[in-house]
């Protein structure tokens, strides 16, 4: 204890809070196995997930948004090996330069795009559910067109949103290690500033329409069936399970994450700035919670399994073929050793 105090007041006192030492026990020893495990995990299962999705056809809406954010989960994951080698503290200019210019941009651009497309399955949802009654003409081919047009237009504007913080990271004159923001030019620290003030509007833009429509759903899901006037119970326990999955998901993964990085922005960009333990813990709890935003590569598969029926019975059946096919193979080598 004595060792970690003497260590805490010498990085305070110097005021560097994010190098060396000074990135505390936290950053350095707990969160890369944990990343590791996610790293693992999440590849397994959105590979099985992606390919399962990619031999399903895009007949519906949500099928479209599930498929993306498959893609946006597997380019997340393409950027975990960068963060775990810089928690590690291993320096290396060009480990700094892949870092700050090419796969933080990656991990926050994945990150936003998951979280409008969570928006634009909730309003589906609503849509289908609350709006459109059980004689609506809709054509589903024209919604799926809607979806995919939506898509497009999604991961354009989230990469002109993105790309200039690739560009302007080009501040390389001093050949040192340091944080992202010396790296950026006098434009793109004001690019830096717009396109966080963006996606953080982005976010709780999306919180507000996932909770109104889940809501919204909720009840109209249970209404529903009580007016049918039948065994409601498994009914709405399922349509809930399906319903609240991915609330749950959103409100663990990203909430956390954005309460957190009002007062940490608030300190990059402050005139005056924080005091130097301020700007420490603000610091461990904002990497606490974007790892919470990192996991969703874990928990995405979970809402396509419960919401998605095409996934759900695609998996299933390939599963039970998969075991058949295990069964009969281990039938036949017991008959072999018999003979």
């Amino acid at each position: 204890k004595r060792e970690t105090g003497q260590i805490s007041t010498s990085c305070l006192a110097s005021g560097s809070v994010v190098e060396g030492l000074c990135s505390g026990i936290f950053t350095k020893q707990v969160l890369p196995p944990f990343y590791i495990a996610i790293f693992v995990l999440g590849l397994c299962l959105n590979v099985v997930a992606a390919w399962i999705f990619f031999r399903v056809p895009a007949d519906s809406g949500l099928v479209v948004y599930l498929k993306n954010m498959v893609v946006a989960d597997l380019l997340m994951l393409l950027s975990f090996p960068f963060r775990v080698a810089d928690y590690l503290g291993y320096e290396s200019l060009d480990l700094d330069v892949i870092k700050c210019r090419y796969t933080a941009v990656l991990f926050y651009f994945s990150m936003y795009v998951g979280i409008l497309f969570i928006g634009f399955i909730s309003l589906e949802r609503y849509v289908k559910v609350v709006c459109l009654s059980p004689s609506s003409s809709t054509i589903p081919s024209s919604r799926t067109t809607s979806a995919r047009v939506l898509a497009v237009l999604t991961w354009s504007l989230l990469f002109l949103c993105c790309a200039p913080n690739v560009i302007l990271t080009s501040n390389l004159e001093e050949k040192q290690s340091g944080k992202c923001m010396k790296w950026k030019t006098p434009l793109g620290k004001e690019w830096h500033k717009v396109s966080s003030h963006i996606s953080v509007s982005l976010f709780w833009v999306t919180l507000v329409i996932v909770t109104f429509c889940y809501t919204s759903i909720a009840r109209q899901v249970c209404k529903t069936y009580r007016r049918m006037r039948r065994d409601t119970t498994d009914i709405c326990r399922k349509s809930n399970r399906s319903i609240f999955s991915i609330l749950v998901v959103f409100f663990i993964c990203f909430v956390p994450y954005h309460v957190c990085r009002v007062p940490f922005t608030l300190s990059q960009f402050s005139q005056s700035g924080f005091s130097p333990d301020v700007n420490f813990w603000l610091f461990q709890i904002k990497e606490g919670t974007l790892f919470l935003s990192a996991m969703n590569v874990c928990l995405d598969p979970v809402i396509y399994f419960l919401m998605c029926g095409t996934f759900r019975k695609s998996l299933l059946r390939k599963l039970s073929v998969r075991a058949r096919r295990k069964s009969l193979s281990t039938a036949q080598s017991n008959a072999r050793i018999k003979n």
